[in-house]
């Protein structure tokens, strides 16, 4: 409003400028007759132009419609404008009043009236303008809303699939366990219950802690360790830099059970399963390595824990991160790399 305001009352200045070139009137005169009715026109033609623009939108109202409307209004206005500079300098001109207003001549009045009119259909325009700035600003909104519900559905989709996919694998080494180790069998399902009580605790949050993510990978190999026993050696080389960085929770757990299922079980001596970690400048490595068979293809089943994963990253980081594997003497490995975010950023 004050900039609003500011503009009119250097326009107001600029209309008593040329009134004093025109009528050969003083300064003062020439100020007192354009600045009030410049700035009561101001106001009223403002808000005149801003409803009627609210009234005819572009997109809703024919163009000719709107254009004939428009066209009308400033007329009114230019008209309004030249009777109201009219009866204040008649106003000006009583002799009670103290002080003499301008002489309006023919051509000065005809300037007021297209001044008016000019003025009022460019506030229309402004008007148009802002509106469609609104406009496009709330669909782009709407657009960012829309994108990030979809994401969410997304990834709410690919947690939703390891879930079962882990279950599964799960059930069936306590059904393997049952007939063997019948201990160890219920030691694993009470560990498996504790699991997915700790998992669900991270439902609710979008993005998580390495730290956390570890804990719950802990608790997972400890359920594995029931089964395996010391044929399933666990090594951690994680930066303490690392350990705040987060990340999309469960993202390692996949690849991590990969290891064990596809990489630990077909050894019959067993093997090792290295978690490592470090922030590598501005991006987060995380990589898990498990021994393998030298005869063992490097595949891993079906690949639903490595294309979950990788879908995983793509839908939250899209370009900015990525999820590469392969096979090499004895060893599989798999790394993560994303963009390094903490808790604080």
């Amino acid at each position: 409003m004050a900039l609003y305001l500011l503009v009119w009352i250097i326009l107001g200045v600029a209309l008593a400028g040329f009134t004093m070139v025109y009528t050969q009137a003083k300064a003062v005169n020439a100020l007192l007759f354009a600045l009030p009715s410049t700035l009561v026109y101001a106001i009223s033609a403002g808000f005149s132009s801003y409803y009627l623009c609210r009234a005819n939108p572009l997109g809703e109202r024919k163009l000719l419609s709107v254009v004939f409307g428009l066209s009308t209004a400033s007329v009114l206005a230019g008209l309004l404008w030249t009777a109201l500079a009219e009866m204040w300098n008649e106003l000006c001109q009583l002799p009670g009043a103290g002080w003499a207003g301008v002489t309006l001549s023919p051509g000065l009045t005809a300037l007021l009236f297209v001044f008016g009119t000019l003025l009022y259909g460019l506030l229309a325009a402004v008007n148009y303008l802002a509106m469609e700035f609104v406009r496009a600003r709330h669909a782009e909104k709407r657009e960012l809303e829309s994108k990030l519900l979809a994401q969410e559905a997304e990834l709410r989709m690919l947690r939703t699939q390891i879930d079962p996919h882990f279950l599964f694998n799960s059930l069936n080494s306590i059904s393997a366990l049952t007939s063997q180790d019948p201990k160890g069998a219920r030691a694993m399902t009470l560990q498996l219950a504790s699991f997915f009580r700790q998992s669900l605790g991270m439902e609710a949050h979008r993005k998580v802690s390495l730290r956390e993510e570890m804990a719950l990978i802990r608790h997972f190999l400890s359920i594995e360790q029931v089964r395996f026993g010391e044929r399933l050696v666990v090594e951690e080389a994680l930066d303490k830099e690392a350990l705040d960085c987060l990340v999309p929770p469960m993202i390692i757990q996949p690849l991590v059970e990969n290891a064990v299922k596809h990489g630990i079980s077909q050894l019959p001596e067993g093997g090792c399963v290295t978690i490592a970690a470090w922030r590598d400048g501005s991006r987060l490595r995380i990589t898990v390595v498990n021994d393998m068979d030298e005869y063992q293809a490097p595949g891993r089943g079906k690949g639903i824990g490595l294309n979950n994963v990788r879908q995983r990253l793509a839908a939250t980081y899209q370009q900015e991160a990525r999820v590469e594997w392969g096979g090499r003497e004895k060893h599989f490995n798999v790394e993560i790399i994303m963009p390094v975010e903490t808790g604080g950023e």
